[in-house]
């Protein structure tokens, strides 16, 4: 293949564009708050999990709280009605009165072994309320933890887009003064290699770092300037400058 020298030239310019396109690109995958938004995000959703589960079994307990409540209630009426009958002396039997007695005092256990499970059961949801209280803060500030990042992130966006802007217009300018041959063929390579030209600088190819025999340089010393060169060690485009050392 065949170009003018000041095209082959061009294909530095490229490179370096190209260089600072793929810095740019590897910046915005990698930005530390990407790590930092998916680390806040993980946390808000176990979080938000956790704090369900504690809402759910608060929610149950009170359930289960207004239950045994209601048979506290229930309980203090039947001794409450048993008491006034006891009270009123309307029992005449003696059999009668001690069942009456007997009843009441069962009543009254009962009540209090009842009254003793609402108090459990109490003391189990304030443990609950507070437990979804303590994990409802952290979620909270896991998400606005993952906002600021979210915040830093777009600005960092933004900035890196607008230098990727314009360095692609740079881009598409340099290429387009480039022949479609030896665009096509630095495409190739750089889709290839990463790199697809590379300058022959003091006899070595910056694109592999490789010093050129005495043989390869005597090739690429005696190729027509517009004869378009290739490393033989990396197969990229060699472009020729006054510092080649030839």
């Amino acid at each position: 293949m065949k170009a003018a020298p000041e095209a082959q030239k061009r294909l530095l310019q490229l490179a370096e564009l190209d260089s600072v396109l793929d810095r740019l690109a590897h910046r915005r995958r990698t930005l530390p708050e990407l790590a930092e938004i998916d680390e806040a995000a993980a946390r808000q959703a176990r979080l938000t999990t956790q704090v369900i589960t504690a809402e759910t079994e608060a929610s149950d307990l009170a359930r289960d709280q207004a239950k045994a409540e209601r048979d506290v209630d229930a309980v203090r009426s039947r001794a409450e009605r048993d008491q006034q009958r006891l009270d009123s002396g309307q029992v005449g039997s003696p059999k009668e009165l001690a069942g009456l007695q007997s009843e009441i005092a069962s009543l009254r256990r009962r009540q209090s072994d009842l009254e003793e499970v609402v108090l459990e059961i109490m003391e189990r949801r304030e443990g609950s309320d507070a437990k979804a209280a303590t994990l409802g803060a952290e979620r909270d500030e896991a998400a606005a933890v993952r906002a600021a990042a979210e915040e830093r992130r777009d600005a960092a966006f933004a900035e890196i887009d607008k230098d990727h802007a314009e360095n692609a217009g740079k881009r598409a300018g340099v290429a387009g003064e480039i022949p479609a041959d030896l665009l096509a063929l630095y495409e190739k390579l750089r889709g290839q290699y990463g790199v697809g030209a590379a300058m022959l600088h003091g006899g070595r190819c910056q694109g592999c770092k490789v010093s050129l025999s005495i043989a390869d340089l005597n090739r690429i010393r005696s190729a027509a300037a517009d004869e378009v060169v290739r490393c033989e060690e990396c197969r990229r485009i060699l472009v020729r400058t006054a510092e080649s050392g030839l």
